[in-house]
């Protein structure tokens, strides 16, 4: 099984982009489902996650701006973001967590211009 981000591209300050991660298959054993990023220059972020059971966190950077969800039926889980900053800018990766091992995608580039 292979995990495909999209939804990445240039966005002015202020605007919008919605992240899709698609798995290709199904996946058993799920625990959760979390965006990650890295912006140039820095280690690995983490951004977000929803748990199986609905739980939802966020870092506090993006608290109010940023919502996860996901649609089990299309296999598919999402980042929506609104109010984007320049700090924003970075590669976005997805991550499925399963209490077998992790599932990665290839990452979507997010580049917010001030």
């Amino acid at each position: 099984v292979q995990l495909q981000a999209s939804g990445g591209g240039l966005v002015q300050a202020g605007g919008s982009l919605r992240l899709s991660c698609v798995a290709s298959g199904s996946i058993n054993g799920v625990w959760a489902r979390r965006w990650y990023r890295q912006a140039p220059g820095k280690e690995r972020e983490w951004v977000a996650t929803i748990v199986t059971n609905g739980e939802i966190n966020y870092v506090d950077s993006v608290k109010g701006r940023f919502t996860i969800s996901r649609d089990s039926a299309k296999k598919t889980f999402y980042l929506q973001m609104n109010s984007l900053e320049p700090e924003d800018t970075a590669v976005y990766y997805c991550n499925i967590n399963t209490k077998y091992r992790d599932y990665w995608g290839q990452g979507t580039l997010v580049t917010v211009s001030s």
